[in-house]
C-alpha cells in the first residue's frame, strides 16, 4: 500500500503532458501550431493558460474574441475543478498528451460558470480548502493560519508551487538526517505544515 507522503507527492507535485490545440472553425488569421505545457495537477485551467492564450490570438481575428474556454471530446471543461480532477474524470484511461480544444467563441453558459478574473478562482479554492479543513480537521487549521498564510497557499499554487517543491525537498533531507542521528525517531521542524491539512 503506497504511503500516505507519496501519495500527496503525487498529487501536489504531479504534472499532465498537454496539448491545446485551437478549434478549427475559430481559426480565422492564420493556422496554429498546437501548444505543449505540463499542467500541475492541483491547478485550475484558468492560472496556468495565459501561454496558450497569448499563443492562439495570433491565429484569431481580434473581433472574434470573447471568453476562452476548454473542452476535451465535446465535453466542456470546467474551471473551477482542480486539472488532476479533470484529467481523471475525462481522459485519465487516454494517451497522453491529454489533447484539449481551446475555444474563444460560443461559451456555453449552460454548461460553464464565467471566470472573469483570478480573484474568483482565489475566493472558489479558498472556499474550498476551508471546507476540507472543516471536514477533516472542524476548520481548526485554517482558523489557526494568519491571513498572511492564506496568501502564501494562494501564491504557492499560483506560482506553480516551485518555492513550496524546494521547500519540501529540504525538509524531506532534514528529516532524513534527523532521523539518523536520533535512532529512526522523526523530528519536526518549525513553522506552518500546510500538508497536514490534506493528511
Amino acid at each position: 500500500m503506497a504511503d500516505d507522503k507519496d501519495v500527496l507527492r503525487d498529487v501536489w507535485f504531479g504534472r499532465i503532458p498537454t496539448c491545446f490545440a485551437l478549434y478549427q472553425d475559430e481559426v480565422t488569421e492564420k493556422e496554429a501550431e498546437p501548444f505543449y505545457l505540463l499542467l500541475p495537477r492541483v491547478s485550475y485551467l484558468t492560472l496556468v493558460t495565459d501561454k496558450v492564450k497569448k499563443h492562439f490570438l495570433k491565429a484569431v481575428k481580434p473581433e472574434d474574441v470573447e471568453e476562452m474556454w476548454f473542452e476535451y471530446e465535446g465535453t466542456p471543461l470546467k474551471w473551477h475543478y482542480p486539472i488532476g480532477v479533470l484529467f481523471d474524470l475525462h481522459a485519465l484511461n487516454t494517451a497522453l498528451p491529454w489533447s484539449i480544444t481551446v475555444h474563444f467563441k460560443n461559451f456555453p453558459e449552460r454548461d460553464l460558470l464565467h471566470c472573469l478574473s483570478n480573484s474568483v478562482i482565489e475566493a472558489h479554492f479558498m472556499s474550498c480548502i476551508k471546507e476540507a479543513d472543516a471536514l477533516k480537521h472542524k476548520s481548526q487549521v485554517i482558523n489557526d493560519m494568519q491571513k498572511k498564510d492564506h496568501k502564501q497557499l494562494w501564491m504557492g499554487l499560483q506560482n506553480d508551487n516551485e518555492r513550496e517543491r524546494e521547500r519540501e525537498r529540504e525538509r524531506e533531507r532534514e528529516r532524513g538526517r534527523e532521523r539518523g542521528r536520533e535512532g529512526g525517531r522523526e523530528g519536526r521542524e518549525g513553522g506552518r505544515d500546510y500538508d497536514s491539512m490534506i493528511e
